[in-house]
């Protein structure tokens, strides 16, 4: 059964919602007759209201968060980058501080949003090829092990730790009556270019799409309507808080996951890329293999409890519509 709002109009803030994933979110509730709010760096146009902030200061944007529905606060540095020194402070630097901001201006207000969604992600939990992590038996990454005595990689560790300190700081803040979620996101999937979606297509079209590493890696997804149609859940559920697994239930390995990629965009070969040619391949695209060789078998079991049904549990019907909407939007 299809899960939705009561007949009002409510008023969402998006700080840092000017990238793929808070456009799905502010184009999604638009499209449903709410008032939409994205505070954003730098100005763009859109169909819905954007406010200047940077993030670290007070200013004029703080008076779209009295009186609103829900905050829902994606803000932060890409992390597809290498962790350089200066990456990786600026990484933390953009989440835990624009976090802590946040929380330090909701406490002060006489009628506060009654809910904060912060995103986090699901890279907190280890690497997992034994069995799926949810939000009560899922195991926080860092130092594991990824092979017979073979530790994972030092930089698999810097995620985890940034996840670990988001979340610390969303949850740390003094804000009573707030209910607060933090949203432990997998790769949201969309049809914008940019996106992650965009990208894998675009190795596929060069021949380049076929299995990464081994392929015995996890891939947990989630489609772009999806993740919009939980977080509208998550605004009316006033018995969820806490963190909350924003992934597709039939994560899959990424041997099968490529391969499904490939049918629905019409190229059924693609050239494997074993782990040492993607180092190369991340090194030129100043990236981190950790993106796709670390395995993200995540379960979301607090939505699928509480009655969430998802328009889009495997894979392969996913990437189908995603072809559809990318063909329709050019």
């Amino acid at each position: 059964m299809a899960f939705n709002l009561p007949e009002t109009r409510l008023r969402i803030v998006i700080p840092g919602g000017s990238g793929q994933i808070g456009g799905a979110l502010a184009r999604y509730f638009q499209e449903r007759g709410h008032q939409v709010t994205v505070l954003t760096r730098g100005p763009f146009a859109a169909e819905w209201q954007t406010v200047h902030w940077d993030g670290e200061h007070l200013g004029e944007w703080t008076e779209t968060l009295e009186g609103a529905d829900a905050c829902i606060n994606l803000a932060g540095q890409s992390i597809n980058c290498r962790y350089t020194a200066k990456n990786r402070a600026a990484i933390l630097k953009s989440r835990v501080h624009s976090t802590r901001l946040l929380g330090r201006v909701i406490a002060g207000m006489a009628h506060p949003p009654r809910v904060w969604l912060n995103a986090s992600a699901a890279n907190i939990y280890r690497h997992a090829t034994d069995r799926p992590m949810d939000e009560d038996t899922g195991e926080i990454g860092g130092g594991e092990l990824v092979g017979p005595r073979r530790h994972a990689p030092e930089k698999w560790d810097f995620p985890v730790r940034v996840a670990l300190d988001w979340e610390a700081a969303l949850f740390a803040a003094y804000t009573p009556g707030v209910r607060k979620v933090a949203l432990r996101t997998s790769i949201v999937m969309g049809p914008e270019r940019g996106g992650a979606f965009s990208v894998l297509l675009s190795l596929i079209r060069l021949s380049l799409g076929g299995t990464q590493g081994n392929g015995r890696q996890m891939v947990s997804w989630i489609h772009e309507r999806d993740f919009a149609r939980a977080v509208e859940f998550l605004i009316e559920r006033e018995d969820l808080d806490g963190p909350v697994n924003m992934t597709a239930p039939m994560a899959l390995p990424n041997r099968e996951f490529m391969a499904e990629l490939r049918e629905a965009a019409g190229f059924p070969n693609g050239i494997p890329a074993p782990a040492p040619l993607l180092e190369l391949g991340a090194l030129l695209m100043r990236t981190e293999t950790e993106l796709v060789l670390k395995s993200r078998w995540v379960m979301p079991r607090r939505l699928m409890e509480a009655g969430f049904e998802f328009e889009f549990p495997e894979w392969r019907a996913a990437a189908e519509d995603l072809m559809r909407l990318k063909r329709e939007r050019g």
